[in-house]
């Protein structure tokens, strides 16, 4: 298990988008599957959410959880015009 920890890198991407992208941007990101975390912010780098994922659970099941803070994300988007995504990877 000690071994598995040490070949795993972990880097941090930051995208900053247009906020009626929001939505499909995280769904998209959920899919690619090597994502750890994913940190929302306001253009201004205010905190608005920050969404844990697990690694090794099936996109279907991820999406379907977390159905309400997609629906939150659409509203969100609907108040701001740009946001910041920090994209948390694991890659091995």
């Amino acid at each position: 298990m000690a071994d598995k920890k040490k070949e795993e890198k972990t880097f941090i991407e930051e995208i900053e988008i247009n906020a009626a992208e929001l939505v499909e941007q995280v769904k998209k990101l959920i899919a690619e599957g090597n994502v750890r975390r994913l940190i929302i912010k306001k253009a201004n780098d205010d905190l608005l959410l920050e969404i844990p994922l697990n690694t090794g659970v099936a996109v279907g099941s991820v999406l379907t959880l977390l159905a309400p803070v997609i629906t939150v994300l659409g509203g969100m988007a609907a108040l701001l015009a740009k946001v910041k995504i920090q994209i948390v990877r694991i890659e091995k």
